[in-house]
C-alpha cells in the first residue's frame, strides 16, 4: 500500500476529504492544505481522473527529521528511489521550508538531488543520466525540521485544475478546481436550476455540467504518472474506459450562464464544446441587471469582479447592488465569492453563512444566502 496525498487550497480540505471518501479511499486524514489516504497504484489513477476539487495527487515517500544538511543528504539517499525513478527518469527536486533550521531552498534542492543521484549511481553503475524518460517531480517540504518527501503524480506544469477544455479565458479566471468546490459547497444538485450571471469564460456552468453528466474531470488530459513504469498501461486504459461508461448521457441539467461581454460568452461556448457539455448550458450575452430568473428554487453561484481582480470600486459596488435586486426572490439560494469585506452592505442583506477561501493568493469570503427549500415531490 502507498501513502497518498491530495493537496487542496486552504479552506477546501473538507470538500476534498468528502471526495476521497466517496471514491472509496481508506485511512483518510486531514492537515492544512492536504488530505492523506492509503491506496494502490490503481488509486493514483482514480484520484487523478476523478478528484474535482484537489490541486495535485502526491505519493508520500517518507517523513523524517533533519536539522543539518548532512542529515538531510543521508536520509534522502537512504530512501527507495530505485522503486520509482528508472535510469532514464527525468526528475526535478523542488523545496519549501517553514520554521526550520534548514532554510535555504536552493541548498535543500541541490543537496537532495545529489543524494538521489548518488543512490541511482550506485545501482546503475553510471555517472551520466540521460533524463529523457518519464517525469518525476520530487518535493522536499520541511516544517519545523520535519521533512516530508513526496513525488508528484499529476505533473509539474499541469495541476488538476487544467482539465483541458479551457484553451482561452477571460481576465482573472476562476480555477476549475475552485469552481467545482463552490458548486460542492452549495445546495445545488442536478435537477435544480443553476445560474451564473457573471460567467466569464464559463467555468462554473461547465463544471456544474460535468458534475451533472458524471464526466470525470481528468478524462481528457494526461498526467505525469501515465509514463511511469510502476503503473501498467492497462490500469489507465481500464480506468478511462470505465469513466466513459459512467457518463450519464441522458442528463439534461438546467444550467444558465450570462455575461455582459459577448467576447466572454463566445469563449464560454467554445470551452463548453471542448468539455463536451455544450448541450447542457444556455449561454447568453446579457447585463446582470437585465436577468430574469428562469425558475423558482434555483441556485446562483458567481465569482464577480472585485478589487484585486478587476473593475473600479463604484462599478463593483453597483454590480453588487444589482445582484441584491436580481436575486431578491426568496426561493433562490445565492453564493458569491469575493474579497470585498463590504459586500453584504452593497448587496443589501447579511449572508446566512461565510466561508474563508483562498482564490489563488487572494483571501476571499464565500457568502452564502439560503433560499426556501423546494417542495417535496
Amino acid at each position: 500500500m502507498l501513502n497518498l496525498v491530495a493537496t487542496a487550497a486552504f479552506g477546501l480540505e473538507a470538500v476534498v476529504k468528502r471526495e476521497c471518501s466517496n471514491l472509496g479511499f481508506s485511512d483518510i486524514s486531514v492537515l492544512d492544505g492536504q488530505i492523506n489516504f492509503v491506496g494502490t497504484v490503481d488509486d493514483i489513477v482514480k484520484a487523478n481522473l476523478w478528484l474535482r476539487c484537489a490541486d495535485r495527487v502526491l505519493v508520500r515517500v517518507s517523513q523524517f527529521t533533519a536539522v543539518n544538511f548532512e542529515e538531510l543528504f543521508e536520509q534522502v539517499k537512504a530512501l527507495p528511489w530505485l522503486d520509482w525513478i528508472p535510469q532514464n527518469g527525468k526528475f526535478t527536486v523542488r523545496a519549501k521550508s517553514v520554521k526550520s533550521q534548514l532554510g535555504s531552498l536552493s541548498d535543500i534542492q541541490s543537496i537532495s538531488k545529489k543524494a538521489i543521484v548518488e543512490k541511482l549511481k550506485e545501482h546503475y553503475n553510471t555517472e551520466i543520466f540521460s533524463e529523457t524518460g518519464a517525469e518525476y517531480t520530487v518535493q522536499i517540504a520541511i516544517l519545523k525540521n520535519k521533512v516530508t518527501v513526496t513525488i508528484d503524480t499529476t505533473g509539474l506544469q499541469r495541476g488538476l485544475h487544467k482539465r483541458g477544455y479551457r484553451a482561452k479565458a477571460t481576465d482573472a479566471p476562476l480555477k476549475e478546481t475552485m469552481a467545482a468546490a463552490l458548486i460542492s459547497l452549495s445546495y445545488w444538485k442536478p435537477g435544480r436550476v443553476l445560474l451564473d450571471g457573471m460567467c466569464g469564460s464559463g467555468t462554473i456552468p461547465i463544471e456544474a455540467a460535468l458534475i451533472a453528466k458524471n464526466i470525470a474531470p481528468g478524462l481528457n488530459r494526461s498526467f505525469a504518472c501515465e509514463q511511469w513504469e510502476q503503473i501498467p498501461k492497462k490500469i489507465w486504459s481500464d480506468a478511462r474506459r470505465n469513466a466513459y461508461s459512467a457518463i450519464n448521457t441522458f442528463a439534461e441539467p438546467l444550467i444558465f450562464g450570462s455575461d455582459i461581454s459577448q467576447t466572454a460568452i463566445d469563449l464560454a461556448q467554445n470551452n463548453a464544446i471542448e468539455a463536451g457539455v455544450d448541450d447542457c448550458i444556455n449561454f447568453e450575452q446579457k447585463p446582470l441587471d437585465k436577468i430574469i430568473l428562469p425558475d423558482n428554487y434555483g441556485v446562483a453561484i458567481s465569482n464577480p469582479p472585485y478589487g484585486e481582480r478587476l473593475g473600479k470600486i463604484d462599478e463593483i459596488n453597483q454590480l453588487y447592488k444589482d445582484m441584491g435586486k436580481v436575486f431578491k426572490n426568496p426561493t433562490w439560494s445565492v453564493y458569491v465569492l469575493t474579497s470585498d469585506e463590504f459586500f453584504e452592505h452593497s448587496y443589501g442583506k447579511k449572508a446566512n453563512a461565510k466561508r474563508k477561501l483562498f482564490n489563488g493568493n487572494i483571501k476571499t469570503d464565500y457568502y452564502q444566502y439560503y433560499g426556501e427549500r423546494p417542495p417535496k415531490g
